[in-house]
């Protein structure tokens, strides 16, 4: 059901609404790790590297779908905050609206351009079949995507985080098996993981709305409800679009990276696919940490509470920096054999896996903090300056990798990669403290002009 987080201790209420996001983040990487298990142990690591090739254009589409719909509940959140329960369902008809007719233009820029990008992005002429086939079915899928986005990041903008986690697990379930059964028995090759993935996000999908039927009549939305005035839409394209070009822009440098890695031949790639599996999974939490400080602040803006989103970010700051300290040590000292669930038999694949693992891992705390303050800033309605900070990701992982790659190899690539993560993190830490400032400036005034 609906809980707020405008009253009662901030580290706990943090803790709690993080704790569900991090179960349902772990069980989306649990089954994209078994993704590239099955695929890496039952078709070879040419397959495994097919699946990894189409990580970063894979995310340019459905990392704009998840970032403008965790976008569009921000709204959402923040009149839930005010209390003002008849907007909170029309902001859902507007979510409903602009979902649907994103998820029409991106499938229909998606699809038929997924073996053109392919090529553009000079795939190994060995894997570029297999990466066809998976990433068509993901984007004909994209419809699955958007209707859990949409309706898992509404229930968390009401303070909702447990029930998308259950959803997600038995999701995950799911996908393991039909991995197993189309793979191993039905043989449908890569694309056999494609659908497994886009089956189970389908059945999420349907449980969230059968939920929201049964649970949460504040957002049974009626005909009228969706009868939607411009400022409306426009209020939620304000803070959702920013959002959803962020991760885009951020997909680009990914993409470039996977050009660049793309030229070093199929060792590389697969060597960067197990690594991302594995960094994915330990900086999951602090991904979480992050996506609960959007809902925390849009909900306590909405309520007018300044200092106490001041005071939520410090006490989220010092439970992911401790985290942090513990994945890096992960990092240094148990890489190796972490790569080994993924690639066997391969030494160079390990070696350099255990590699980029190492050397990413001493830039973690600067990813913990850039995603408290994204998300925060967010929250607060802030678009422009998280999308420069993409933008600064983005022209900093693009440079650096063409720039180190020649001289340095993979240990180079590895570097820029995460070199990337303190240039975004610069502008958003500014961009915060002047915010905060303005935001209790202003709030004083409003308060003694009351008074």
């Amino acid at each position: 059901m609906t809980k707020t987080m405008t009253e009662g201790g901030p580290a706990r209420l943090i803790f709690l609404f993080t704790l569900p996001l991090l179960g349902g983040n772990l069980f989306q990487q649990f089954y994209n790790m078994m993704d590239a298990l099955i695929v890496g142990n039952i078709l070879g690591v040419n397959a495994l590297a097919a699946v990894g090739c189409t990580g970063s254009i894979m995310f340019l589409i459905l990392g704009f779908a998840q970032g403008m719909t965790s976008g569009l509940s921000i709204v959402t959140a923040r009149q839930f905050g005010a209390n003002d329960l008849e907007y909170v369902r029309r902001s859902f008809a507007a979510n409903i609206v602009i979902g649907a007719v994103v998820t029409v233009i991106l499938t229909a820029l998606s699809v038929p351009f997924a073996r053109p990008i392919l090529r553009m992005m000079q795939t190994p002429a060995a894997i570029i079949d297999d990466a066809y086939s998976y990433i068509v079915v993901i984007y004909g899928g994209i419809f699955a995507a958007m209707l859990f986005n949409v309706l898992s990041n509404v229930l968390r903008a009401l303070g909702d985080s447990r029930t998308p986690l259950f959803f997600l697990i038995i999701s995950s379930v799911l996908n393991v098996v039909l991995d197993i059964v189309f793979i191993r028995y039905v043989r449908l090759g890569v694309s056999g993981a494609a659908w497994a993935t886009v089956i189970s996000q389908v059945v999420s999908g349907v449980l969230c709305i059968l939920y929201i039927k049964k649970k949460f009549p504040i957002l049974h939305v009626r005909r009228a409800d969706f009868h939607l005035t411009s400022g409306e839409i426009k209020q939620h394209l304000v803070v959702g679009l920013p959002m959803g070009f962020q991760a885009s822009i951020i997909g680009i440098g990914v993409i470039i990276l996977q050009i660049v890695l793309n030229q070093q031949g199929e060792q590389v790639v697969a060597s960067y696919t197990a690594a991302q599996k594995i960094e994915q999974l330990i900086c999951s939490p602090l991904n979480c940490f992050g996506m609960t400080m959007a809902t925390y602040t849009a909900q306590n803006y909405g309520a007018g509470k300044i200092d106490r989103i001041r005071m939520g970010v410090h006490r989220c700051m010092a439970m992911s920096l401790v985290y942090t300290v513990i994945i890096t040590c992960i990092a240094q000292f148990g890489g190796a054999a972490l790569v080994n669930l993924f690639v066997s038999d391969t030494p160079a694949v390990i070696m350099m896996a255990e590699q980029y693992l190492r050397l990413t891992s001493l830039f973690y705390w600067t990813l913990s903090l850039l995603f408290i303050l994204r998300y925060t800033l967010q929250g607060l309605g802030q678009g422009v300056v998280p999308t420069i900070a993409g933008i600064m990701e983005l022209l900093m992982r693009a440079v650096g990798c063409i720039v180190f790659a020649a001289p340095f190899g993979f240990a180079g690539i590895s570097v820029a990669y995460a070199l990337a993560w303190p240039g975004s993190l610069l502008p958003l830490m500014i961009s915060y403290l002047f915010t905060m400032r303005r935001l209790g400036k202003n709030f004083s005034q409003a308060k003694k002009s009351v008074i």
